[in-house]
């Protein structure tokens, strides 16, 4: 997997700015960049983590800008290996003339995530501190990127590989009565492995419950706005964001297509979808916009069903809340502003509030219920770690369920070389965290999501 190329790319957004820094990165790769770097004061040999002012020349010696160049020594880089970076200007065209004359000087352009994934292959990084640089990158809000950045820091690794040392202990003993079969397990040895066993089982279980609280964090919540036409589901979109985002008037089926924005509250991402109005229609664009609604209602944390506090509803729809199932959902009794009819008994089993998109009357409350549905408290003094990762989560299950099954051997007196079988597997799930025992095409799919250059 490891590839010894000398590799380029931008690392920075490719867009018109002041600044742009193309990266290179491999063995010797300062042999590959020199001869078309001119200095404005001659200092040979370069040294490493020096800034030196000149120009970037063609291979006609030509100037293509007036540039910063510095030069890493592996091991002390970004990759570990030998880094060199051109800080130019940040025109499209200039970027791509660097790019040219260095992959025609027998440069490769990197591919998305390489930098990072030598990184790790390089033992700079484990796996989970190479996941959290893409989380980073992506964060959408303060939090985010807190719990990001601890995770680059070491603080899932850290636990992981406190974990790691615990099971190989409970292990080390266990394979020791392996070579001598003649021998029981002695009561003082029972009772050490179970206490470890308690705390193991107890931490894995705690990070896995708190896996919920950490994927909205990195990736917000999904509301999505539902309802019949004409019940003020943009209106609504737009007094979240506190602009004309979704078009209003007064012809139903205004909105036919999905309208995703976002917004930060409490240092957490709301991610809302407006949807077109529910409601049998021959319009085939419309049609297809009522599709397009019901299937994000799968993908969503929470639904907002709109309904306009001016009408009668009948049973029809207590029927049509109860298709959503076991999906969070709050009612929203729209138009509190002008005079309405009382809201239905059918509500009195569903979450509802009154609300007004006109002036925002019941915002401030349906921000708080929506923190509430969640267990989330609304305040950014949150712990700096959290599980926030799908996989991450995956394997800390697998590794849990490994040491029960352990566990539940263990007391029914197993001989130990099976005993054994069930330590070595968790130690392998969790090291699928850390990147020790994690499959090549798992590498492959993670850095693949990282942007070029990074």
């Amino acid at each position: 997997m490891f590839s010894s190329d000398i590799i380029v790319a931008p690392a920075t957004a490719v867009s018109d700015g002041g600044i742009a820094i193309v990266r290179v990165s491999g063995i010797d790769c300062l042999s590959f960049v020199e001869p078309y770097f001119k200095p404005a004061m001659i200092e040979c040999p370069f040294q490493s983590h020096m800034m030196y002012y000149g120009h970037f020349i063609s291979q006609q010696d030509k100037v293509v800008d007036e540039i910063m160049f510095v030069y890493m020594v592996s091991p002390r880089s970004y990759t570990g290996e030998d880094v060199v970076e051109i800080h130019c200007h940040g025109g499209r065209i200039v970027v791509r003339q660097i790019l040219d004359i260095l992959l025609e000087a027998g440069c490769r352009m990197a591919k998305p995530g390489e930098f990072t994934q030598r990184a790790f292959l390089n033992g700079r990084i484990d796996l989970a501190e190479a996941e959290a640089v893409a989380d980073l990158i992506v964060s959408r809000s303060d939090l985010s990127a807190k719990i990001a950045v601890a995770q680059m820091d070491g603080s899932l690794s850290s636990i992981v590989y406190d974990y790691r040392h615990q099971i190989i202990q409970i292990l080390a003993l266990i394979e020791a009565y392996i070579d001598f079969p003649e021998d029981d397990i002695n009561a003082p040895h029972i009772s050490s492995i179970s206490g470890d066993l308690d705390i193991l089982l107890s931490g894995i279980s705690s990070l896995i419950d708190g896996f919920e609280e950490g994927r909205i964090v990195r990736d917000g919540l999904s509301l999505l706005i539902m309802g019949e036409p004409n019940v003020g589901k943009s209106s609504i979109l737009n007094q979240f964001l506190g602009e004309d985002r979704a078009i209003v008037t007064n012809i139903p089926g205004t909105t036919r297509d999905i309208i995703e924005e976002s917004i930060v509250v409490s240092g957490l991402t709301l991610r809302f979808i407006d949807t077109a109005g529910i409601r049998d229609t021959d319009d085939p664009i419309e049609l297809d916009g009522v599709r397009r609604a019901r299937d994000k209602v799968s993908s969503a944390d929470l639904i907002l069903y709109v309904i306009d506090g001016t009408c009668s509803y009948g049973e029809a729809l207590r029927a049509t809340l109860l298709e959503y199932g076991d999906i969070p959902l709050i009612v929203l009794v729209n138009k509190s502003d002008k005079i309405k009819c009382s809201v239905p008994e059918m509500l009195s089993n569903f979450k509802y509030l009154s609300v007004s998109a006109k002036d925002g009357t019941g915002f401030t409350d349906l921000k708080e219920e929506i923190l509430s549905i969640f267990k989330l408290s609304g305040s950014e003094e949150r712990e700096s770690f959290m599980v926030s990762d799908r996989r991450h989560r995956d394997a800390l299950f697998c590794a849990l369920s490994f040491l029960r099954e352990f566990e539940f051997n263990f007391k029914s007196g197993l001989p130990p070389e099976f005993l054994s079988i069930h330590l070595r597997d968790a130690l392998s799930s969790l090291g699928e965290i850390t990147g020790e025992t994690t499959p090549d095409d798992v590498l492959n799919k993670i850095f693949s999501r990282f942007c070029i250059g990074k």
